[in-house]
């Protein structure tokens, strides 16, 4: 896959977002909107018109590169987890630790927006705006999984062409998983081809993005004007109750990062506040964990970790541990179900947490942006929301985003420390 930095995209493909053009369109997009109403019926039909199929031809843009793209990095990540896992004891423990928090964040993502989408709910015309303005982008929603029972027995496929064409997400990232892993049975030759092959067809989906949000700032305009000219003032006020609640969940997870240091790794919490205060400067002001890598190296060093431990389990974190990434992409699906007065069954919701998980188990470092649609979007599947508020929501993405990497970065070091305390009691023993 192609080499993209960390959480927040300074590359190539992060710069293509322009992610300041994309918040500025938006803003401007709402405030027009709210004041076109004061326009002569005809022209505000014109004017909203042109801006619903503008902003409809870019929000398919966006799905449309969804469901191959879920396949190719899913099989792609996990197959290159599974290598790191066989390459050594230290990154066999790393790759078994990322897996369990990334599920355990999945899981504390749903619950926890859950219970402060109850506690601190939209006011009730905040909301009622927002969802009729949402209505008209998009007025189609995936069908409702069906009850406990049957969502289980539909987990595995009986077609996997099927479950694409459908949008069925969640059989088809247990097909991708499995297949990913069978790959660790055949032919050394025969995986690299494989993998080789989704490899390319990633990269050429990723290019897809990278066009598509080229022109984000055109797209959000549009989606931000029809928005704006239905829900008025309410739109921001969505936005910024949206903003707080993700942020909090990114901040909650980061915070959990501290006991587990203490408890699972052995050290004091004075030492490792401290210790952590470098890299997350660096991580706030690059929204990238790959440029906090040789913050976080030296960090290590000053907690005494063994260099043979850091130098493996760190790069390894950086490549493909993303801990805030479930509970935060979780809990946006989440969100919009709230924003639009949907109430999901259990099946939905175990569905959409199982994808979150299964999605972060082979997270590849991508821009923050191309994160957001390619590991938002299974969820939305899954969960039986529309995807087309995540067309507004990327725009603002960028304030939540350094939530995101200053808690990947506690939880990178957090990891490493867990891992070396791991390594030594066998050495001991």
């Amino acid at each position: 896959m192609t080499d993209v930095s960390g959480d927040g995209g300074r590359t190539e493909g992060g710069r293509g977002f322009r992610a300041y053009w994309a918040l500025g369109a938006l803003v401007l997009g709402l405030i027009l909107g709210s004041f076109s109403p004061s326009l002569s019926p005809a022209v505000h039909d014109a004017v909203t018109g042109t801006a619903e199929f503008v902003g409809t031809l870019w929000l398919n843009a966006l799905k449309m590169t969804v469901i191959p793209l879920v396949v190719a990095l899913l099989v792609v990540g996990i197959a290159k987890s599974a290598e790191a896992a066989h390459a050594g004891r230290v990154a066999g423990r790393s790759v078994l630790w990322i897996v369990i928090i990334c599920t355990a964040s999945a899981v504390f993502g749903a619950v926890m927006i859950l219970l402060l989408t109850h506690f601190f709910p939209l006011p009730r015309s905040t909301a009622a705006g927002l969802q009729s303005a949402l209505a008209g982008i998009e007025n189609k929603t995936p069908a409702s999984l069906p009850g406990i029972a049957e969502f289980f027995k539909g987990v595995i496929p009986d077609n996997v062409v099927s479950a694409a064409a459908n949008g069925d997400i969640l059989p088809l990232v247990v097909f991708s998983v499995l297949f990913a892993l069978a790959l660790g049975s055949i032919s050394d030759s025969g995986r690299r081809a494989i993998v080789t092959f989704f490899e390319a067809v990633g990269d050429a989906l990723l290019v897809i993005i990278t066009w598509v949000l080229w022109i984000a700032p055109l797209g959000v305009f549009a989606l931000a004007l029809v928005v704006g000219s239905a829900a008025g003032g309410a739109a921001f006020a969505g936005l910024g109750h949206y903003i707080v609640l993700i942020s909090i969940v990114g901040i909650l997870v980061t915070l959990a990062a501290y006991p587990l240091a203490v408890l699972l790794g052995g050290i004091r919490l004075s030492e490792f506040t401290r210790a952590m205060i470098p890299p997350q400067a660096v991580a706030i002001s690059t929204r990238s964990s790959l440029a906090t890598l040789p913050a976080m190296l030296a960090t290590s060093r000053t907690l005494g970790i063994r260099e043979e431990v850091a130098d493996v389990s760190l790069p390894i974190a950086v490549a493909l541990f993303r801990a805030t990434g479930p509970a935060m992409n979780v809990a946006v699906p989440f969100y919009i179900a709230h924003w639009l007065g949907l109430h999901p069954t259990p099946a939905q919701m175990i569905a959409a947490t199982a994808v979150g998980a299964l999605m972060s188990y082979g997270a590849v470092s991508l821009p923050g942006e191309v994160t957001y649609i390619s590991s938002i979007a299974p969820i939305a599947l899954a969960l039986g929301v529309p995807i087309a508020p995540l067309a507004l929501l990327v725009a603002v993405e960028m304030v939540p985003d350094i939530f995101r990497t200053v808690g990947n970065t506690t939880m990178d070091v957090t990891l490493t420390t867990i891992v070396n305390r791991g390594s030594k009691r066998s050495l001991e023993s």
